[in-house]
């Protein structure tokens, strides 16, 4: 059974990057609002990438990837499921 995302360890170990499946891109505005309603801030905002604060720090592409900087895997896996299940399908 899949969690609809793939989830890796980035090799300095200090965050993971989600993947989730099906999406090869999405609307940063949109994504992007609906992460910051879920009480994030924004911090950089551009075509490239949207960087966010809060519980955690993140950075979402284009293409829907999300890196989420932690180093415990559960508040990773946490974010990753709001991602795909929320988030990225706004």
């Amino acid at each position: 059974m899949s969690d609809g995302y793939v989830m890796e360890l980035c090799g300095n170990k200090a965050a993971y990057q989600i993947v989730p499946e099906g999406i090869k891109s999405i609307d940063l505005e949109k994504v992007g609002a609906a992460i910051e309603s879920c009480g994030y801030q924004v911090g950089i905002r551009n075509r490239l990438c949207w960087t966010f604060s809060g519980p955690c720090e993140l950075t979402l592409y284009p293409s829907g990837k999300l890196l989420v900087k932690t180093e415990d895997k559960g508040v990773a896996a946490e974010v990753a499921q709001q991602h795909v299940e929320e988030w990225a399908h706004v």
